[in-house]
């Protein structure tokens, strides 16, 4: 199996996860986002601290933090998929999981954004015609409800930022995420000691709760882990459209499952990101079969060069 597939495997994989999980937060919705997000930063911790530890890695993570830049850009990782993580606890738990399955679905095209200006990917007309529909999208749905989208574009933009950020780290999923979570560990348990402090902490009154916070652990570290594999394997590009899946699956549970409304202009807003998404894709799919025959007749030539005389043996 290929690098390029196994990647594209690890994605398919992380977006299930992540497209199910609002009914897990759905279920922690009597508890505040905060003490959640820090039970996310603590359980994960535990969990991949303790996987390495058995592996004996935890020198591999001392010797990934060489040098400031590394450093800093763990610490930016880190920022970007807390904020991130923060922001679509709390949109489940306050009854918007649809403007997140939104905000995922722009998040593809910000992706190819951030492709193009951060890595030099190369962009087709059609490819921007779907960015302008993406942002059409979020105009018309700022027009029609009186207010910015401000969730979706923050879960995009933070997500965008997190896997571009990935790019420039050469460490393993495992190592980089549990460093990730390290950078922030310190204010998961700040916010904890304050929250018990007070005498409001949710863990240990009921078991049901205290289980799903545990479960806050695996729940969080294994899509991780597996868009950490992705990342590094797929261009940003091909992480963008193997996402649509995550919010399909968001929007289902938002409207058939939790019965949110799905106003005319969300009607508007995301029949114009589909378009674009749809546009989007039939473009990559162009570029990738015209880019593997181009290879092809790359390899083709090159083997001809390397062996002049076969062509010449082959005739009678």
């Amino acid at each position: 199996m290929t690098e390029t597939r196994k990647g594209m495997l690890a994605m398919i994989g992380a977006c299930v996860i992540w497209g199910l999980s609002p009914l897990y937060y759905k279920m922690l919705a009597h508890i505040p986002p905060l003490e959640v997000l820090a039970h996310r930063t603590l359980w994960s911790f535990v969990l991949f601290i303790t996987i390495l530890a058995m592996r004996g890695r935890l020198t591999e993570m001392r010797t990934a933090l060489t040098g400031w830049r590394r450093v800093g850009l763990f610490a930016l990782a880190s920022a970007m998929i807390s904020t991130n993580w923060f922001f679509y606890i709390m949109s489940i738990q306050i009854g918007h999981a649809t403007e997140a399955s939104l905000g995922y679905y722009i998040f593809p095209l910000v992706a190819v954004l951030i492709g193009r200006f951060g890595f030099g990917e190369q962009l087709a007309r059609a490819q921007w015609l779907a960015v302008g529909l993406a942002a059409l999208a979020v105009g018309v749905l700022t027009w029609g409800l009186g207010v910015a989208p401000w969730i979706s574009l923050i879960l995009a933009g933070s997500f965008g930022a997190y896997g571009a950020v990935k790019k420039y780290l050469p460490v393993g999923p495992m190592v980089s995420v549990t460093i990730e979570i390290l950078f922030f560990l310190p204010v998961g348990l700040t916010m904890l000691a304050i929250q018990y402090g007070s005498g409001q902490g949710a863990f240990g009154r009921e078991l049901w709760d205290s289980a799903l916070l545990v479960f806050s652990g695996p729940l969080t570290a294994t899509p991780l882990i597996l868009f950490s594999a992705a990342a590094r394997r797929v261009p940003m590009a091909t992480v963008g459209i193997l996402q649509y899946l995550n919010p399909t699956l968001q929007f289902f549970c938002a409207v058939a499952i939790f019965g949110e409304a799905f106003t005319f202009w969300h009607q508007i807003a995301f029949g114009l990101i589909w378009a674009a998404l749809a546009l989007f894709s039939v473009s990559a799919l162009r570029q990738d079969r015209a880019s593997r025959r181009a290879a092809m007749a790359a390899t083709g030539v090159s083997a001809q060069v390397r062996n002049p005389e076969s062509e010449a043996s082959a005739k009678p």
